[in-house]
């Protein structure tokens, strides 16, 4: 039985963590936090958990969390960096959902993020929680950074044409859609019933905090720097992400749709949460909606030698607690898809 801690349990994420762990039999969740509700029953809080959860919510310095095998942190950026290092001596495991350990240049991220990092020590100690990249580093991690939602779109979209050296690195483009869920469980206007619906909108136009994120890993993967214009949206949806990545083929190659489609096939054959879908198959978020699944579609456009490759996520799910639990499966050495086998919601 791996026992379990949640900080920060009263936004999407956390109550995602929550919908998804609850059912299973191999996990205990002794720990739920919440610095504002500590003391009310959970299941008031969320009646989705109402007859499933038991516990009360309590404040998030709980000494209980020394008791459990591995805590996420649903948190705000700029908390786990705070708590992580206590939790780490102690022999708890962390699962970070927010971005203090994502970005191995501190100072980067303390510009993005408007804070100074207090806990430098642990950035590189962290492993980055893209399972289609670094599975083998997650399973002896003590400490991952989950991918953001944007970034987990992306660069699984991107890997396989990287990974061949088949595209431009200097062009790159990734144009993405997000439900409103993605900006969190806030009461701000942008994201107001009347404000958000029948509408769509780009923003981040000056420079989105996911971008460093999402070329850090691409660099990586390319092994030389690559350049992307990274363009969000805000669609009139709840939940799911669609980006639509545009990567011009690089001088002297040569490929036809065919030939890319097997690229993608063939990179995440074995991937579970991967489907790569049949050619002239156009992806839909319904597609993955409340699933851990990520869904590709790969084109060709011969008259600009582009490649163009379409990706959906539920951006809660893959883009953030689904993925969570993938790495607690993996680093528990626990079948992959333990608690995460459940079918797509439709409508």
């Amino acid at each position: 039985m791996i026992r379990l801690g949640i900080v920060g349990a009263t936004g999407y994420t956390g109550v995602e963590l929550l919908r998804l762990l609850v059912p299973r039999d191999d996990v205990e969740i002794l720990v739920v936090t919440s610095r504002e509700l500590q003391g009310t029953k959970v299941a008031e809080h969320f009646p989705t958990l109402r007859g499933h959860l038991d516990l009360a919510f309590c404040g998030p310095d709980d000494p209980g969390l020394y008791d459990c095998d591995a805590v996420f942190f649903a948190t705000p950026h700029g908390v786990a960096m705070h708590s992580a290092a206590a939790l780490l001596e102690a022999g708890v495991r962390v699962i970070d959902l927010s971005a203090d350990f994502r970005l191995k240049d501190r100072f980067s991220w303390e510009r993005w993020y408007k804070t100074k990092h207090t806990s430098p020590e642990l950035i590189r100690e962290a492993v980055y929680g893209l399972p289609e990249l670094n599975r083998d580093s997650i399973r002896s991690a003590r400490l991952i950074a989950v991918p953001g939602c944007y970034p987990t779109a992306i660069q699984l979209g991107f890997l396989p044409l990287l990974e061949k050296n088949l595209v431009a690195l200097d062009r790159l483009i990734a144009d993405a859609k997000s439900g409103v869920s993605g900006a969190g469980r806030q009461a701000m206007e942008d994201y107001l019933l009347c404000e958000a619906s029948e509408s769509i909108r780009a923003y981040g136009l000056s420079g989105h905090r996911h971008h460093p994120e999402i070329t850090q890993t691409l660099t990586q993967v390319a092994a030389k720097p690559v350049h992307l214009t990274f363009i969000p949206h805000l669609t009139p949806m709840v939940r799911g992400i669609l980006a639509s990545l545009y990567a011009p083929l690089d001088v002297g190659v040569s490929l036809c749709e065919a030939d890319l489609q097997s690229i993608y096939e063939a990179r995440y054959a074995s991937e579970p949460f991967v489907e790569v879908l049949p050619a002239g198959e156009s992806p839909a978020t319904r597609m993955v909606k409340g699933s851990n699944k990520c869904a590709i579609s790969v084109n060709y456009f011969r008259e600009t030698n582009t490649a163009v490759v379409l990706v959906v996520e539920d951006n809660l799910v893959k883009g953030a607690s689904g993925q969570a639990i993938q790495n607690l499966n993996i680093m528990f050495g626990l079948d992959e898809s333990t608690g995460l086998k459940g079918i797509v919601l439709l409508p």
